[in-house]
Protein backbone atom coordinates (compact mmCIF):
# COMPACT_ATOMS: atom_id res chain seq x y z
CA UNK A 1 0.00 0.00 0.00
CA UNK A 2 2.79 1.93 0.70
CA UNK A 3 4.07 2.37 -2.77
CA UNK A 4 0.20 3.35 -4.40
CA UNK A 5 0.48 5.88 -1.89
CA UNK A 6 3.57 7.44 -3.09
CA UNK A 7 2.17 7.50 -6.29
CA UNK A 8 -1.06 8.92 -6.08
CA UNK A 9 0.63 11.48 -4.14
CA UNK A 10 3.44 12.34 -6.84
CA UNK A 11 0.47 12.31 -8.86
CA UNK A 12 -1.64 14.80 -7.11
CA UNK A 13 1.36 17.48 -7.65
CA UNK A 14 3.16 17.02 -11.39
CA UNK A 15 4.80 19.27 -12.65
CA UNK A 16 2.94 22.65 -14.00
CA UNK A 17 -0.41 21.36 -12.56
CA UNK A 18 -1.96 21.53 -9.32
CA UNK A 19 -5.41 21.37 -7.31
CA UNK A 20 -8.52 23.25 -7.24
CA UNK A 21 -9.98 23.19 -3.97
CA UNK A 22 -13.73 23.08 -4.13
CA UNK A 23 -14.64 22.39 -0.65
CA UNK A 24 -16.72 25.21 0.93
CA UNK A 25 -19.05 24.11 3.18
CA UNK A 26 -22.75 25.57 2.70
CA UNK A 27 -22.23 28.60 4.85
CA UNK A 28 -18.89 29.58 2.95
CA UNK A 29 -20.08 28.47 -0.50
CA UNK A 30 -22.75 30.83 0.60
CA UNK A 31 -20.57 34.28 1.14
CA UNK A 32 -18.56 32.98 -2.13
CA UNK A 33 -21.99 33.72 -3.70
CA UNK A 34 -23.49 36.80 -1.58
CA UNK A 35 -21.57 39.13 -3.95
CA UNK A 36 -23.29 37.53 -7.05
CA UNK A 37 -26.93 37.63 -5.65
CA UNK A 38 -27.30 33.90 -5.82
CA UNK A 39 -28.59 31.57 -3.14
CA UNK A 40 -26.19 28.50 -1.78
CA UNK A 41 -28.92 25.91 -2.55
CA UNK A 42 -28.35 22.67 -2.90
CA UNK A 43 -28.79 22.26 -6.72
CA UNK A 44 -26.66 25.75 -7.23
CA UNK A 45 -24.00 24.27 -5.47
CA UNK A 46 -23.67 21.51 -7.79
CA UNK A 47 -24.60 23.50 -11.16
CA UNK A 48 -21.36 25.53 -10.11
CA UNK A 49 -19.25 22.77 -9.28
CA UNK A 50 -20.30 20.97 -12.61
CA UNK A 51 -19.51 24.45 -14.66
CA UNK A 52 -15.82 24.03 -12.74
CA UNK A 53 -15.45 20.35 -13.45
CA UNK A 54 -16.42 20.18 -16.87
CA UNK A 55 -14.49 23.44 -18.69
CA UNK A 56 -13.03 21.54 -21.15
CA UNK A 57 -8.99 21.17 -21.48
CA UNK A 58 -8.57 21.77 -17.52
CA UNK A 59 -7.56 18.38 -16.33
CA UNK A 60 -4.36 20.05 -18.69
CA UNK A 61 -3.50 22.43 -15.12
CA UNK A 62 -5.58 20.54 -12.84
CA UNK A 63 -4.46 17.53 -11.10
CA UNK A 64 -6.96 16.87 -8.81
CA UNK A 65 -10.27 18.27 -6.73
CA UNK A 66 -10.44 18.92 -3.03
CA UNK A 67 -14.48 18.27 -2.13
CA UNK A 68 -17.00 18.56 0.32
CA UNK A 69 -18.24 15.64 1.61
CA UNK A 70 -21.72 16.81 0.10
CA UNK A 71 -19.99 17.42 -3.13
CA UNK A 72 -18.49 13.73 -2.90
CA UNK A 73 -21.92 12.37 -3.04
CA UNK A 74 -23.57 14.94 -6.18
CA UNK A 75 -23.46 13.81 -9.34
CA UNK A 76 -23.24 16.02 -13.19
CA UNK A 77 -26.77 16.66 -14.98
CA UNK A 78 -26.98 13.33 -16.95
CA UNK A 79 -25.72 11.27 -13.72
CA UNK A 80 -22.23 10.38 -13.69
CA UNK A 81 -20.97 10.82 -10.07
CA UNK A 82 -18.26 13.47 -9.76
CA UNK A 83 -15.52 11.33 -8.50
CA UNK A 84 -16.20 9.23 -11.46
CA UNK A 85 -16.51 12.28 -13.76
CA UNK A 86 -13.31 14.02 -12.19
CA UNK A 87 -11.06 10.56 -12.46
CA UNK A 88 -11.94 10.04 -15.69
CA UNK A 89 -10.66 12.37 -16.84
CA UNK A 90 -7.06 12.31 -15.08
CA UNK A 91 -8.16 14.29 -12.14
CA UNK A 92 -7.61 12.60 -8.67
CA UNK A 93 -11.18 13.21 -6.69
CA UNK A 94 -10.47 14.20 -2.62
CA UNK A 95 -12.70 15.12 0.15
CA UNK A 96 -12.03 17.74 2.92
CA UNK A 97 -12.57 15.52 6.88
CA UNK A 98 -11.58 17.94 9.15
CA UNK A 99 -14.68 19.66 11.12
CA UNK A 100 -13.34 23.27 11.03
CA UNK A 101 -11.01 25.21 13.95
CA UNK A 102 -12.60 25.42 17.56
CA UNK A 103 -11.57 28.00 19.88
CA UNK A 104 -8.42 26.42 21.68
CA UNK A 105 -9.27 26.54 25.69
CA UNK A 106 -6.97 28.17 27.60
CA UNK A 107 -5.12 30.24 25.03
CA UNK A 108 -7.62 33.02 23.61
CA UNK A 109 -7.42 33.59 20.22
CA UNK A 110 -6.13 30.42 19.34
CA UNK A 111 -7.22 27.44 17.28
CA UNK A 112 -7.73 24.04 17.31
CA UNK A 113 -9.29 21.55 14.33
CA UNK A 114 -11.30 19.03 15.22
CA UNK A 115 -12.68 15.88 13.57
CA UNK A 116 -10.37 12.67 14.79
CA UNK A 117 -13.92 11.06 16.34
CA UNK A 118 -15.54 8.57 13.62
CA UNK A 119 -12.78 9.57 11.50
CA UNK A 120 -11.83 6.15 10.51
CA UNK A 121 -15.94 5.33 9.00
CA UNK A 122 -15.82 8.68 7.29
CA UNK A 123 -12.22 7.72 5.30
CA UNK A 124 -13.68 4.52 4.49
CA UNK A 125 -16.75 5.54 3.43
CA UNK A 126 -15.00 8.71 1.20
CA UNK A 127 -13.01 6.03 -0.24
CA UNK A 128 -15.76 3.81 -0.85
CA UNK A 129 -17.41 6.90 -2.66
CA UNK A 130 -14.34 7.30 -4.80
CA UNK A 131 -12.11 9.93 -3.05
CA UNK A 132 -8.15 8.91 -3.63
CA UNK A 133 -6.97 11.16 -1.25
CA UNK A 134 -8.02 13.44 2.00
CA UNK A 135 -7.65 16.91 3.19
CA UNK A 136 -7.22 18.24 7.03
CA UNK A 137 -6.67 22.44 7.69
CA UNK A 138 -5.34 23.75 10.85
CA UNK A 139 -5.32 27.35 11.86
CA UNK A 140 -2.68 29.21 13.13
CA UNK A 141 -2.94 33.21 14.01
CA UNK A 142 -0.32 35.50 14.37
CA UNK A 143 -1.15 38.16 16.88
CA UNK A 144 0.01 39.73 20.35
CA UNK A 145 1.94 36.55 21.68
CA UNK A 146 0.46 34.06 19.64
CA UNK A 147 1.12 31.49 18.29
CA UNK A 148 1.53 29.82 21.38
CA UNK A 149 3.53 26.39 21.29
CA UNK A 150 1.04 24.70 23.20
CA UNK A 151 -1.54 25.80 19.66
CA UNK A 152 0.97 24.68 16.96
CA UNK A 153 2.07 21.35 19.15
CA UNK A 154 -2.01 20.87 19.66
CA UNK A 155 -2.47 21.08 15.71
CA UNK A 156 0.98 19.40 14.95
CA UNK A 157 -0.54 16.38 16.75
CA UNK A 158 -3.79 16.16 15.07
CA UNK A 159 -2.41 16.28 11.91
CA UNK A 160 -0.07 13.33 12.31
CA UNK A 161 -2.83 11.31 13.97
CA UNK A 162 -5.12 12.46 10.87
CA UNK A 163 -2.46 11.61 8.36
CA UNK A 164 -1.49 8.05 9.87
CA UNK A 165 -5.32 7.51 9.83
CA UNK A 166 -5.54 8.46 6.31
CA UNK A 167 -2.77 6.04 4.73
CA UNK A 168 -4.30 3.07 7.03
CA UNK A 169 -7.25 3.45 5.16
CA UNK A 170 -5.68 3.55 1.87
CA UNK A 171 -5.99 7.41 0.87
CA UNK A 172 -2.92 10.04 0.86
CA UNK A 173 -3.30 13.00 3.50
CA UNK A 174 -3.01 16.65 2.41
CA UNK A 175 -1.52 18.39 5.72
CA UNK A 176 -2.40 21.83 5.20
CA UNK A 177 -0.92 24.30 8.24
CA UNK A 178 -1.96 27.71 7.45
CA UNK A 179 -0.36 30.51 9.34
CA UNK A 180 -3.34 32.96 8.46
CA UNK A 181 -2.40 36.39 6.77
CA UNK A 182 -5.49 37.98 8.96
CA UNK A 183 -3.12 40.41 10.79
CA UNK A 184 -0.79 43.42 10.64
CA UNK A 185 1.93 41.40 11.52
CA UNK A 186 5.21 41.64 9.19
CA UNK A 187 6.73 38.88 6.72
CA UNK A 188 9.85 38.59 9.11
CA UNK A 189 7.35 37.91 11.78
CA UNK A 190 5.80 35.61 9.97
CA UNK A 191 8.38 33.71 8.70
CA UNK A 192 9.71 33.28 12.64
CA UNK A 193 6.29 31.46 13.03
CA UNK A 194 6.23 29.62 10.04
CA UNK A 195 9.41 27.91 10.78
CA UNK A 196 8.41 27.24 13.98
CA UNK A 197 5.43 25.76 12.80
CA UNK A 198 7.01 23.44 9.71
CA UNK A 199 9.36 22.48 12.45
CA UNK A 200 6.23 20.96 15.13
CA UNK A 201 4.11 20.11 12.01
CA UNK A 202 7.08 17.97 10.22
CA UNK A 203 8.18 16.33 13.40
CA UNK A 204 5.04 14.94 14.28
CA UNK A 205 4.57 13.02 11.31
CA UNK A 206 8.09 10.51 12.32
CA UNK A 207 6.39 9.91 15.85
CA UNK A 208 3.26 8.51 14.16
CA UNK A 209 4.88 6.18 11.68
CA UNK A 210 3.32 8.33 8.85
CA UNK A 211 5.17 7.76 5.62
CA UNK A 212 6.84 10.94 4.34
CA UNK A 213 6.26 10.22 0.61
CA UNK A 214 2.52 9.53 0.78
CA UNK A 215 1.96 12.99 1.88
CA UNK A 216 1.43 16.32 0.18
CA UNK A 217 1.84 19.30 2.20
CA UNK A 218 -0.50 22.47 1.80
CA UNK A 219 1.37 25.18 3.66
CA UNK A 220 0.66 28.70 3.61
CA UNK A 221 3.71 31.05 2.11
CA UNK A 222 5.18 33.93 4.08
CA UNK A 223 3.19 36.63 3.55
CA UNK A 224 2.83 40.14 5.25
CA UNK A 225 -0.46 40.13 7.09
CA UNK A 226 -3.39 41.67 5.22
CA UNK A 227 -3.11 45.10 7.10
CA UNK A 228 0.62 45.28 7.32
CA UNK A 229 1.49 49.03 5.90
CA UNK A 230 4.58 47.38 4.68
CA UNK A 231 3.40 44.95 1.66
CA UNK A 232 6.37 42.21 1.03
CA UNK A 233 7.17 42.11 -3.33
CA UNK A 234 6.99 38.36 -4.81
CA UNK A 235 10.83 38.19 -4.41
CA UNK A 236 10.62 38.74 -0.96
CA UNK A 237 7.91 36.20 -0.66
CA UNK A 238 9.39 33.77 -2.39
CA UNK A 239 12.88 34.12 -0.55
CA UNK A 240 11.11 33.52 3.17
CA UNK A 241 9.08 30.91 2.14
CA UNK A 242 11.90 29.25 0.13
CA UNK A 243 14.09 29.32 3.64
CA UNK A 244 11.44 28.09 5.74
CA UNK A 245 10.50 25.21 3.39
CA UNK A 246 14.30 24.00 2.52
CA UNK A 247 15.60 23.86 6.70
CA UNK A 248 12.21 22.03 7.67
CA UNK A 249 10.31 20.18 4.86
CA UNK A 250 11.95 16.64 4.43
CA UNK A 251 12.58 15.85 0.45
CA UNK A 252 11.31 12.45 1.12
CA UNK A 253 7.67 14.35 0.64
CA UNK A 254 6.07 13.69 -2.32
CA UNK A 255 5.52 17.51 -3.20
CA UNK A 256 4.17 21.11 -2.28
CA UNK A 257 0.69 22.67 -3.22
CA UNK A 258 0.64 26.38 -1.23
CA UNK A 259 -2.50 27.35 0.18
CA UNK A 260 -3.49 30.88 -2.06
CA UNK A 261 -5.18 32.04 1.58
CA UNK A 262 -6.66 34.96 1.30
CA UNK A 263 -3.99 36.73 -1.55
CA UNK A 264 -5.62 38.06 -4.76
CA UNK A 265 -5.67 35.76 -7.73
CA UNK A 266 -2.85 37.95 -9.30
CA UNK A 267 -0.95 37.53 -6.35
CA UNK A 268 -1.15 34.19 -5.79
CA UNK A 269 -0.09 33.33 -9.11
CA UNK A 270 3.07 35.87 -9.30
CA UNK A 271 3.89 34.49 -5.61
CA UNK A 272 3.94 30.99 -7.03
CA UNK A 273 6.08 32.05 -10.25
CA UNK A 274 8.48 33.43 -7.64
CA UNK A 275 9.33 30.92 -5.41
CA UNK A 276 9.52 28.43 -8.84
CA UNK A 277 12.48 31.05 -10.34
CA UNK A 278 14.65 30.29 -7.29
CA UNK A 279 16.37 27.24 -8.48
CA UNK A 280 16.11 23.30 -7.79
CA UNK A 281 14.56 22.38 -4.48
CA UNK A 282 13.68 18.84 -3.89
CA UNK A 283 10.02 18.62 -4.37
CA UNK A 284 7.08 20.25 -6.69
CA UNK A 285 6.16 23.58 -5.46
CA UNK A 286 2.58 23.85 -6.89
CA UNK A 287 -0.41 24.96 -6.16
CA UNK A 288 -3.69 24.38 -4.09
CA UNK A 289 -5.93 27.17 -4.87
CA UNK A 290 -9.60 27.87 -3.82
CA UNK A 291 -10.37 31.47 -3.91
CA UNK A 292 -7.42 32.86 -6.44
CA UNK A 293 -8.88 30.28 -8.83
CA UNK A 294 -12.90 30.89 -8.26
CA UNK A 295 -13.33 34.62 -7.88
CA UNK A 296 -12.54 35.41 -11.66
CA UNK A 297 -14.91 32.55 -12.93
CA UNK A 298 -17.59 34.07 -10.07
CA UNK A 299 -17.46 37.49 -11.36
CA UNK A 300 -17.77 36.23 -15.04
CA UNK A 301 -21.05 33.66 -14.24
CA UNK A 302 -23.13 35.92 -12.10
CA UNK A 303 -25.25 32.92 -11.71
CA UNK A 304 -26.29 33.04 -15.38
CA UNK A 305 -26.42 29.70 -17.57
CA UNK A 306 -25.54 32.03 -20.74
CA UNK A 307 -22.29 33.43 -19.25
CA UNK A 308 -21.40 29.66 -18.47
CA UNK A 309 -19.10 29.76 -21.35
CA UNK A 310 -17.35 33.12 -20.31
CA UNK A 311 -16.89 31.52 -17.08
CA UNK A 312 -15.36 28.67 -17.80
CA UNK A 313 -12.72 30.77 -20.08
CA UNK A 314 -12.21 32.52 -17.13
CA UNK A 315 -11.47 28.93 -14.61
CA UNK A 316 -9.39 27.45 -17.74
CA UNK A 317 -7.31 30.96 -17.48
CA UNK A 318 -6.75 31.10 -13.97
CA UNK A 319 -5.36 27.48 -14.29
CA UNK A 320 -3.23 28.11 -17.49
CA UNK A 321 -1.52 30.76 -15.21
CA UNK A 322 -1.14 28.58 -12.16
CA UNK A 323 0.41 25.92 -14.46
CA UNK A 324 2.96 28.32 -15.85
CA UNK A 325 3.67 29.92 -12.21
CA UNK A 326 3.89 25.62 -11.01
CA UNK A 327 7.04 25.69 -13.95
CA UNK A 328 8.48 29.53 -12.71
CA UNK A 329 7.32 30.24 -16.47
CA UNK A 330 4.67 32.61 -15.62
CA UNK A 331 4.52 36.25 -17.26
CA UNK A 332 2.03 39.28 -16.55
CA UNK A 333 2.00 39.17 -20.26
CA UNK A 334 0.10 35.54 -20.21
CA UNK A 335 -2.92 37.69 -18.28
CA UNK A 336 -4.29 39.39 -21.31
CA UNK A 337 -5.42 36.01 -22.86
CA UNK A 338 -7.95 35.96 -20.47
Amino acid sequence: MADSLAAVAAAMVPAGRGLLAADEDPATLQNRFDPIGLEASVENGRIYRELLFTTPGIEAHISGVILFDDTLRQSTFDGTAFPDYLAGRGMAPGIKVDLEPVDLPGFPGEFVTEGLDGLPRRLEEARELGACFAKWRAAIAVGAGIPTRACIDANAHALARYAACCQAHGLVPIVEPEVVMDGSHTIEDCEVHTTETRARVMAHPHEHQVAMDGIVLKPSMVLSGKSCPAQATADAVAAATRRCFSERVPAAVSGIAFLSGGQSPLQATANLDAINRLGPHPWQMSFSYGRALQAPVLDAWQGRENFREAAQAAFLHRARCNGAAALGRYAEEIEGGS
